[in-house]
């Protein structure tokens, strides 16, 4: 009896709890219909939102000028549905969301399947918007990833569905949607790519288009073919299964070779391009701005171009390259106390090759790697009146090999030289023989703290610059030396502002010292000799065929290969750097065409400057000056024919005077003029 009792209450125990589960379940079904309800309501209520395009993102010099924009100058087309390709229209729902016209704005089985795969995977591996979500996310104009604009994305969604047929809703979408390079909206694109309107294209290019916006610059078809190739067999797959086309249809199009227009009937002029895609660049990679953003979130970004030295850069490149000449060129243009780009070139050409050699590039840098050699020398107790021997060496390495530097024409000084002539000269021998002296692993020490990111060997070799480097780490790299040893890293862009107008970036200066200052003044001084005749010696100094257009002191250094010839130098003010050369290693023979990295170096200079205030180097408190015989190092006398005020890290300035001169400025003793008698002028007559 106690038994049925006992069960008979846990009978009722258990059906007390089903029954309040089922009163909970219907109290919560009742509030999510009560807040689905609200939600349409809210909806209706709000309206339609305006099917707004997005806003472009501007970018800026640093006076104000208006130097691109990213829609290409507002190339977008707004068609009609039925103007647009059914093959298009057909591509876009099958790879994008197959029942876009059987659900309500969201496809709550596909984000569940994304869910469940994301979850297997522990990784975003899927997505699961619709179209009307992507438009609704096109149209809000806000791109930070919070909470917040998630919630404002699914009210955008529901009034898209509650106000606007599915009909509106794809028109908008697919006049909206970013198909790369700048182009927004189907039109736009097939006018793009293939030069024709969105109601010509073809199931294939349809098909190629409708693969792009998963991924503009990693599926567009003028970055990567075969991937684009790829995606798109992926489309027309989709298609076969939305029942849009048949598997023979897929095939053919497959096998299509399609013919893009690359964009001709859409290019505009712009300012600085090159300019324009690092930034870019840096906006993505460094800033961490998604490429939505970026190319429609109406940011206005304020960059440090300086509009007047991009105009003389790009000018004197022209002007100075022979139009018949392959070569390409680069330049790279800084302030050194700032670090802000003030100029930059990848290239001859931006239309006819975008790829750009002052920031991608890696290219041997010759002699111009000597100064961080000798800022080394330098900390290991070198001094400029350092002297070591200049003639035909091989050297015999650790490993049993040998290694043999030849000097620019086989010149040698077949005697000692100082390490001040060693710069100016560009003597390959002192170099090799500093470098092994102070060890190989210093140099690569060296270079990496000044900012070289390139991958360097430490091999003798490398002190004649045989290691690939790239244009901007190198003018990174002298700014550095320019600004007494602060750290120094480019800046291209100073301010970001987004469409609100609120800024959502902006630049700030860090000082770091992390060079000696009094090294690299010295460093600095050292590098003016190059412009200095007072070296000359076995060769002329390497900047005497520019001294005659120089009219304020520089401090720099050329260097040449077989295959690139360099020069980088500055003022306090501004430091250039340009790189001239053939893109597939093709060797500079002509004459002209070695000096063009000069020419163009110091014009640009030159006409960058003018009308600035002519400054010289600030010698660092630790230093001191003297005049020294060039030739010897040693403290010049009233003897020496030439004397150099040289630089010193205090304490290790030369204390010997030159001897070298005395028996030349003995003056001799004049005999008094005698008077020309009568007989010897008639013996002249005669």
């Amino acid at each position: 009896m106690k038994v049925e009792i006992i069960a008979m209450n846990r009978f009722k125990g258990t059906l007390k709890y089903i029954r309040l589960l089922i009163l909970i379940t219907i109290i919560a079904a009742v509030l999510l219909t009560l807040f689905v309800i609200g939600l349409i309501g809210f909806a209706k209520w709000k309206g339609a939102p305006p099917l707004a395009v997005p806003q472009s993102t501007i970018f800026y010099a640093e006076d104000g000028t208006k130097i691109g924009e990213n829609h290409h100058g507002g190339k977008r087309y707004w068609v009609p549905l039925e103007d647009i390709s059914p093959y298009a229209i057909q591509a876009t729902l099958s790879i994008e969301d197959r029942k876009f016209f059987e659900h309500h704005g969201f496809d709550f089985k596909r984000i569940m399947a994304a869910i469940i795969a994301d979850i297997k995977a522990m990784a975003k591996v899927q997505g699961a918007s619709t179209i009307t979500q992507q438009y609704a996310r096109n149209l809000f104009l806000s791109y930070e990833k919070t909470w917040f604009r998630k919630w404002n994305e699914a009210i955008y969604t529901i009034r898209l569905e509650a106000n606007y047929s599915k009909e509106q809703i794809l028109e908008g979408y697919l006049n909206t949607i970013y198909y790369g390079h700048g182009v927004y909206g189907i039109e736009a694109a097939a006018n793009y790519y293939f030069g024709k309107s969105a109601k010509e294209l073809s199931l294939a290019e349809a098909a190629m288009l409708a693969g792009i916006p998963k991924g503009p610059s990693y599926y567009s078809p003028l970055v990567d073919e075969q991937r684009a190739k790829e995606r798109q067999k992926i489309v027309l797959r989709s298609m076969v299964e939305n029942g849009a086309i048949s598997e023979k249809e897929a095939k053919e199009a497959e096998k299509v070779r399609l013919h893009y227009s690359k964009g001709q009937e859409m290019l505009t002029q712009s300012i600085a391009p090159y300019f324009q895609d690092v930034v870019k660049t840096i906006l993505r990679t460094k800033l961490g701005l998604d490429e939505e953003t970026i190319e429609m979130g109406g940011l206005r970004v304020y960059t440090s171009l300086d509009v007047d030295m991009q105009a003389i850069a790009e000018k004197q490149i022209e002007t100075i390259i022979s139009k018949q000449s392959d070569i390409q060129a680069a330049l790279v243009a800084m302030e050194p106390k700032t670090g802000e780009v003030k100029a930059l070139v990848g290239g001859r050409d931006y239309t006819k090759s975008p790829f750009n050699r002052a920031v991608q590039a890696e290219r041997q840098p010759g002699s111009t790697f000597k100064p961080f050699l000798y800022y080394a020398a330098l900390k290991h107790g070198f001094t400029p009146s350092t002297e070591l021997r200049s003639e035909l060496t091989t050297f015999t390495l650790e490993d049993g090999t040998t290694y043999t530097p030849h000097n620019f024409n086989n010149y040698y000084a077949n005697d000692s030289i100082t390490l001040a002539q060693a710069i100016a000269l560009s003597d390959n021998v002192f170099a090799v023989k500093t470098h092994l002296l102070i060890g190989q692993e210093e140099l690569v020490q060296t270079a990496k703290q000044l900012g070289i990111t390139s991958k360097l060997k430490a091999v003798p070799s490398l002190a004649l610059g045989t290691s690939p480097v790239k244009v901007i780490d190198m003018v990174q790299a002298y700014s550095t030396i320019a600004n007494n040893g602060k750290k120094i890293e480019p800046v291209f862009i100073k301010k970001i502002v987004n469409y609100e107008g609120k800024v959502i970036y902006e630049h700030k200066p860090v000082h770091e010292q992390i060079l000696d200052p009094d090294l690299a003044f010295v460093t600095t001084h050292l590098m003016t000799g190059m412009f200095d005749p007072a070296l000359n010696d076995y060769s002329t100094v390497t900047g005497q065929s520019i001294i005659s257009e120089i009219t304020r002191p520089y401090a720099g250094k050329s260097g040449t290969t077989k295959t690139d010839s360099w020069m980088i130098g500055y003022t306090p003010q501004l430091v250039a750097g340009v790189w001239t050369g053939y893109d597939r290693d093709q060797t500079i023979d002509k004459i002209e065409e070695k000096q063009y990295a000069k020419k163009i170096w110091v014009r640009f200079m030159e006409e960058s400057l003018e009308g600035k205030k002519v400054k010289s180097f600030e010698p660092t408190d630790g230093v001191v000056g003297v005049y020294v015989d060039p030739h010897n190092g040693k403290l010049a006398t009233d003897s020496c024919p030439t004397k150099r005020f040289s630089y010193y890290i205090a304490g290790t300035e030369p204390t010997e005077s030159c001897t070298d001169h005395f028996h030349e400025k003995k003056k001799k003793k004049k005999k008094p003029k005698e008077k020309d008698s009568w007989l010897k002028h008639l013996f002249d007559w005669f």
